[in-house]
């Protein structure tokens, strides 16, 4: 079975608004049905529900049918996909700095002499 690359403009789409933060944040321990998620926000349920949907297009959660309720669960691998690209993004960052350091310091010494 070939898994499909990440969509990580979804991905990071999904993460850029606060509220679909917060709710990934809360379904990490998979506790929590829509209906008591939406009990934290001031918003309506129907909002609620939005978010949840676009963070379950974005693979940054599932929802799992348990009796009446739809409870809410992060998907922690999707979180780990996100984390070794910011990864990458940052070492490539680092060694960037860490080159333009090294040629500052080669061209101060090139004018002391």
């Amino acid at each position: 079975m070939q898994i499909a690359p990440p969509d990580f403009d979804r991905l990071f789409g999904a993460l850029s608004d606060a509220t679909r933060r917060d709710i990934v944040r809360r379904a990490i321990d998979g506790g929590e049905g829509v209906a008591e998620l939406a009990g934290h926000y001031s918003m309506s349920f129907a909002a609620v529900q939005k978010h949840v949907a676009i963070l379950e297009r974005a693979g940054l959660i599932t929802k799992e049918r348990v009796g009446r309720r739809k409870v809410v669960r992060t998907n922690l691998e999707a979180l780990r996909v996100a984390r070794r690209l910011l990864d990458q993004y940052e070492q490539l960052w680092r060694d960037r700095v860490e080159r333009m350091t090294t040629l500052l310091a080669e061209s101060g010494k090139e004018t002391d002499r």
